[in-house]
């Protein structure tokens, strides 16, 4: 179904931007660019809700189980 792959590219993206965040590549790079305008809509939010961590950004996490249990709801 079209909505469950969407969902699953959209949880390679968010892999991607925590890939990225590990590998530290310039801001400028398309790539950072890319996923970072896909990803921080939904992440920022987050993080604003979520307790700081000593510098451990669990927002990720969150958005990935939420998109799962959303997908779940919506394709079955």
């Amino acid at each position: 179904m079209l909505l469950a792959r969407i969902f699953d590219l959209y949880s390679l993206v968010i892999l991607a931007a925590v890939i990225l965040s590990w590998v530290r590549l310039p801001p400028d790079n398309p790539i950072v660019r890319v996923v970072s305008a896909l990803t921080e809509p939904l992440l920022a939010p987050i993080r604003r809700i979520l307790p700081d961590l000593g510098g451990i950004d669990i927002s990720p996490m969150v958005l990935l189980v939420a998109l799962r249990i959303l997908r779940g709801l919506l394709v079955g």
